[in-house]
């Protein structure tokens, strides 16, 4: 069975690379593509590296029949992607990419995006899309909320610890590395090439990054306690991929040996051998996260640091493995494709 599938926003950098991964997906074919502004367009206009596939032209949304459609992707920015679920069919299994419904509560979204939630009905039933820890809710789900892609890889690298209790709960540090695709595609003159190559820069300072809240509600949901951690984000002169380093009080080999025995059987979360750090070209173009571990010499610091891919594994690459889930498909399909090296 080949599943009819639709792309909310098929003209940005998430909605090109889901194109990208279900080409070689051999159970879903994409049906419907809808870019009101980019309407009547084909996606070989907007994005040459897709002229090779055969696509529908991109629709505004209102022609858009969606009653053909097995399942859809909302690739929007948020608040406008509320606002599309909002009228989409009831019975469509969707998998929304922005930050719509990833906080469970509505003052945490407006405290964190300023903005009023207007559709909370779907916020309350909307699962979570850290795929290896919610595989179960995300199988029965018609809604899911795709993480960030910051907040993906700092739970990847933290989540186990915290289960475990084996680092220090008030002493974490995350220093995070990004690539300019994780802003989007829209202008924007800091992100010119002139203004962003050659150079790199912290923001969110001081702990206002809108992924905070997920980090916020997901540590101290695990932990049963209140889990606030220090985090700042850095623009890299990169196209891709994500860089984490945690900084963190607690025992290094037992660090590693939790993080090994919660992901030894995972799929596409990889920990490195002790001590060999990855890197972002490890991971490129892929659906892989890779993780290390090394002592400080500090007794009883530890240093993780994990990498991904921010719009594959971070974004449009788990967005079809939660999608594999919801189909009743294996999760894996279309998604094993090695990282791009050099």
């Amino acid at each position: 069975m080949t599943h009819r599938i639709g792309i909310i926003g098929a003209s940005g950098y998430t909605g090109a690379e889901l194109i990208r991964l279900i080409e070689t997906h051999p159970k879903m074919e994409v049906m419907a593509l809808v870019g009101n502004t980019k309407a009547g367009s084909s996606m070989s206009d907007i994005f040459s590296h897709l002229s090779h596939i055969k696509l529908p032209n991109l629709t505004n949304f209102e022609e858009t029949n969606f009653e053909e459609i097995d399942l859809c992707f909302c690739a929007l920015p948020h608040k406008t992607s509320q606002e599309v679920i909002g009228q989409l069919p009831k019975n469509l299994k969707i998998v929304d990419l922005s930050a719509d419904f990833r906080l469970r509560n509505a003052n945490d979204y407006e405290k964190w995006y300023k903005e009023t939630h207007i559709k909370t009905e779907l916020q309350k039933m909307a699962i979570y899309g850290l795929t290896e820890f919610y595989r179960e809710q995300i199988k029965g789900a018609k809604l899911i909320a795709g993480t960030g892609c910051n907040a993906a890889l700092g739970q990847y690298v933290l989540r186990p610890l915290i289960s475990s209790s084996v680092i220090d709960f008030g002493d974490i540090i995350l220093d995070m590395k990004c690539a300019v695709s994780g802003a989007g595609r829209a202008m924007r003159e800091d992100l010119l090439h002139s203004e962003a190559s050659e150079g790199v820069k912290a923001y969110a300072v001081g702990g206002t990054h809108r992924h905070l809240g997920e980090f916020d509600q997901e540590l101290s949901l695990l932990a049963r306690q209140p889990i606030k951690i220090q985090f700042t984000p850095h623009l890299i002169p990169a196209n891709r991929g994500v860089l984490a380093t945690a900084y963190v009080t607690g025992n290094s080999e037992k660090i590693y040996n939790s993080l090994y025995s919660r992901y030894k059987d995972e799929p596409f979360i990889h920990v490195l051998p002790f001590g060999k750090m990855p890197s972002t070209q490890d991971v490129r173009g892929s659906n892989y996260c890779y993780i290390g571990v090394v002592g400080d010499r500090k007794q009883d610091k530890s240093i993780i640091i994990g990498a991904l891919d921010n719009l594959t594994k971070g974004s449009s690459g788990q967005a079809i493995q939660n999608a594999n889930l919801m189909l009743n498909e294996k999760e894996t399909l279309g998604l094993q494709m090695a990282p791009v090296f050099p």
